[in-house]
């Protein structure tokens, strides 16, 4: 977990505002629409529920100005589906003049466990301000309440704190506003002959337009801001669905604008009330600036683009290579750490290895488009470095590459190798198979992001059932506790797992779980 936590005051930034300006010009427009919540609820015990919560439907939505409340009832609406947006109602009283302020609390859920928990219980280490509650007093009714921050919900409870014994409330026409920069309706799913594959689309198609705003950001119910990791996987999701090029240049630019006075591109950007780069750096994340521009151009082919930021891809190999020894051997220390996934409970360096002989590759390509005198140098990099990982990471006793000095063995290093495609065709699929039936059931990961690489890994080693396999268990096991939209993070052996200790902090709309679309539309739509 510290590994994204970083505190580094001492970084010194450079901007470039012609990039800058070019980001903007890609700002995208933002779509709105008037969602009606749909029913009245309750929160209800319930098995095979994240949690062990569900909202029972109780009324239609058109019951709701019929009741009016008082101190300490509460009401829950329902949206039937997951929106991001702004909210607004109609509040109304009936009785004696208004002798008192109305003070109610708003709290919006995206999960129903969300709403069996009680804020002030939560201690975890992440700020407890991105809890979706709010608490207003009203002076005047009747109003129109419109709430001014956005939110990333389906469920909305709203509970009366304060009112006086002399009148009641009446709750009418409860509105979102949703906000995202593509049309949902735009995009039909694929005709798939397995319902479950269908739906699990289904539900990757919306947890990626919740998270396409004025950026791709990682999460709209906290965060809100555009990470390096995520925009690789977001953008491939993309290509395969919305295909909406300028959001990926303007996060490009956006980056590529922004690095630290030694050319290295930081994990993250915010992007309100102004461009601002954080100080956290991670190893892959800042080399994964060479995937997202070389998987652009892949797609659409923008030569203007690649020579717009070839240079800035080539630093971030650059500083990653100074990182590897004469022999091959890639060294990380804690200045520069390797993501890989949340986890830390597994050694990252072959992994770390093979995500720096990927995105090589990658850059390889854009040299050789671009014409790069220097292009033989990676190339010889490049060979140094898989000659040092097939003659000291891969264990051919077990048939499985080893990481670190214990020579441990885990999922993540077999995921990236293939991915890198270090070995052929048959050698890879005989390595996956070996990390199914070794590693299998998969251990100390619980995040969709490293089980997006591993699910990939079985395809590329074509073994398509066992990936379709995960693919099910996995996302498929998130549509069984009632996802809308795929989550930050999933433990299937621990379905109540949050990496911040609490539901209420953590994330049910996700940029890096929404890649079953990607994965689908590559590997099983027929051709």
């Amino acid at each position: 977990m510290a590994f994204t936590f970083q505190i580094n005051n001492d970084i010194k930034f450079k901007y470039n505002q012609d990039l800058l300006n070019k980001a903007n010009q890609y700002r995208p427009t933002i779509n709105y629409h008037s969602v009606n919540a749909t029913s009245l609820g309750n929160l209800n015990k319930i098995t095979n529920s994240l949690g062990g919560y569900n909202i029972k439907k109780v009324a239609d939505i058109s019951e709701l100005p019929k009741h009016s409340f008082t101190q300490d009832e509460k009401v829950i609406l329902d949206f039937g589906d997951h929106y991001v947006g702004r909210f607004s109602m109609n509040i109304k009283k009936l009785g004696s003049p208004m002798d008192a302020p109305l003070f109610p609390k708003f709290k919006f859920a995206e999960m129903p466990v969300e709403l069996a928990e009680d804020s002030a219980n939560y201690k975890g280490w992440l700020s407890k301000s991105w809890i979706q509650e709010e608490y207003i007093h009203l002076d005047t009714l009747p109003t129109r309440l419109e709430l001014p921050r956005h939110y990333s919900f389906r469920y909305l409870e709203i509970t009366i704190l304060g009112i006086s014994s002399k009148w009641r409330v009446f709750f009418e026409n409860p509105v979102v506003t949703t906000e995202s920069s593509v049309d949902l309706s735009k995009v039909s799913v694929p005709k798939l002959a397995d319902s479950e594959i269908t739906k699990i689309y289904t539900v990757g198609l919306k947890t990626l337009e919740g998270c396409m705003q004025d950026v791709f950001e990682d999460g709209p119910k906290r965060d809100q801001r555009l990470w390096l990791g995520d925009l690789r996987l977001q953008a491939l999701a993309n290509y395969a669905t919305f295909k909406n090029t300028d959001l990926v240049k303007r996060c490009l630019y956006l980056f590529a604008a922004m690095p630290s006075s030694d050319g290295c591109l930081p994990a993250d950007v915010f992007t309100n009330p102004t461009e601002i780069p954080d100080d956290t750096f991670l190893f892959d994340y800042s080399l994964f600036f060479v995937s997202t521009l070389a998987d652009f151009e892949k797609f659409s082919h923008e030569k203007a683009i690649l020579n717009d930021l070839y240079d800035v891809a080539k630093k971030q190999v650059n500083i990653a290579l100074k990182q590897v020894s004469k022999q091959g051997e890639l060294k990380l220390d804690d200045t520069y750490p390797v993501f890989i996934d949340w986890s830390n409970e597994f050694d990252k360096t072959t992994a770390g290895q093979a995500i720096m002989i990927y995105t090589l590759k990658q850059s390889i390509a854009l040299a050789r488009l671009v014409k790069d005198p220097e292009t033989s140098f990676y190339k010889e990099k490049l060979a140094s470095l898989e000659k040092f990982t097939r003659r000291h990471l891969f264990d051919e006793k077990i048939g499985l590459f080893v990481s670190g000095n214990a020579r441990e063995i885990n999922v993540a290093s077999q995921a990236w190798m293939v991915l890198a495609h270090v070995f052929n065709d048959q050698e890879n699929q005989k390595l996956m198979q070996n990390t199914v039936h070794q590693l299998f059931p998969i251990k100390n990961i619980a995040t969709p992001y490293m089980y997006h690489h591993v699910t990939q890994a079985l395809f590329e080693a074509n073994l398509t059932d066992e990936a379709v396999e995960l693919m099910k268990s996995y996302w498929g096991k998130m549509v069984q506790l009632g996802a809308d939209t795929y989550w930050e993070a999933f433990n299937p052996e621990k379905p109540e797992y949050s990496p911040y200790g609490s539901p209420l902090l953590t994330s049910y709309c996700h940029a890096w779980s929404c890649t079953p679309v990607y994965l689908i539309e590559k590997y099983l739509l027929e051709r």
